[in-house]
């Protein structure tokens, strides 16, 4: 992997734009595969500096967005059981189910808290041992080690009423997964920075070879994420399809070993069915055998049953990276934050909701 020192190549955003302008010679989608760094493409107008044959396409990067509603259910029904004490962050208390949200629950009398870490609810849970306490656990590579360790430590310390209910999800099949797609317009990738500080670089080399893309693991400041659309499109307009790194200063190839380590004791890997999306092969984590007893579905017996989405909401062409927030026609009239169709639009890494935030019309 190649490393890239921003400090050393030096330059503000707008140098580093006009550089792009004078390599691009024809038209490249690229993709940012984080809800962060969508948030701060958004906000800071980056798409809009860029030359014209640029085109930034937002992707699936919002665990809480491609969360199934059927976790959403299923987080709802336990809320709703009087012997239980649901905990979850806070963005996911506005995320519609099929017919409600946590919020609603908690209104209707459930126990619902906001936590701040999964080690938060393991302490509830040791200070309440008459009540069972579920996290719900979502989030991509980044959130794992912090859970894995939860359960781990639940385990190890005997804390009996602790459970998670996982909906862990994982980047690189998701990014086979647009890649594979008859429709896929991605030329090449941002990787998030964030994951790869965890996992490194080792699964994005096959990618990279198998589809020609090139991928350039991104940070989350302006300077960072122009950087990395100028080596992505050096790349494209070079004929090259290599990893390169442009977050040096967090990123390491091998990641964080001791997280991976932990990970691998904790999970396994398995399908997962992502939110208006579908079922994507070896994309999600579950617990491995060793501590299935901590599993909310398993232990309360939960049914996986199937929800029909709305067909008004157009999240899945959104996450998918085929329309943007705004050519949705609900986007700002049937679907707001206080009122969502979608998981996008309540998320704090939702692209719907950054395009209502800071591009919506007056």
């Amino acid at each position: 992997m190649k490393y890239i020192d921003e400090y050393r190549e030096g330059g503000t955003v707008d140098t580093v734009i006009e550089r792009i302008e004078r390599i691009v010679t024809r038209p490249w989608g690229l993709m940012e595969i984080c809800g962060g760094q969508t948030h701060s493409i958004i906000r800071f107008g980056i798409d809009e500096l860029l030359p014209d044959r640029i085109s930034l396409i937002h992707g699936p990067g919002c665990p809480v967005c491609v969360t199934p509603i059927g976790l959403i259910d299923q987080a709802i029904e336990l809320a709703s059981r009087p012997d239980v004490v649901l905990c979850s962050f806070g963005d996911m208390l506005r995320v519609p189910g099929s017919d409600r949200d946590l919020f609603s629950a908690k209104a209707a009398g459930g126990d619902v808290r906001i936590v701040y870490s999964p080690m938060d609810a393991l302490a509830l849970a040791q200070r309440n041992p008459e009540k069972k306490v579920v996290f719900f656990a979502v989030g991509f590579e980044t959130t794992a080690p912090a859970n894995a360790m939860a359960v781990y430590q639940a385990q190890k310390q005997g804390v009996a009423n602790f459970f998670i209910l996982v909906s862990h999800v994982l980047v690189p099949p998701a990014m086979e997964a647009i890649l594979s797609s008859p429709d896929n317009r991605v030329d090449g990738f941002l990787a998030a920075g964030h994951v790869c500080t965890i996992m490194g670089e080792s699964e994005y080399h096959s990618i990279a070879e198998r589809f020609k893309v090139p991928i350039v693991i991104t940070g989350f400041e302006p300077l960072d994420l122009v950087q990395g659309v100028y080596h992505c499109v050096k790349q494209l307009e070079e004929d090259r399809h290599v990893v390169e790194n442009q977050y040096a200063r967090s990123v390491r190839s091998e990641g964080n070993a001791t997280a991976r380590e932990l990970m691998d004791r904790v999970f396994v890997v398995t399908d997962r069915r992502w939110r208006g999306i579908g079922e994507i092969p070896n994309s999600g984590l579950a617990l491995s055998s060793p501590y299935q007893a901590h599993d909310a579905v398993r232990h309360f017996k939960l049914e996986d049953k199937p929800v029909i989405e709305d067909a008004e909401c157009l999240a899945g062409s959104v996450l998918r990276g085929l329309i943007k927030p705004d050519e949705c026609p609900a986007f700002g009239h049937r679907c707001t934050p206080e009122r969502p169709l979608g998981a996008p639009m309540v998320s704090n890494e939702g692209a719907c909701a950054a395009y209502y935030r800071h591009r919506r019309n007056p």
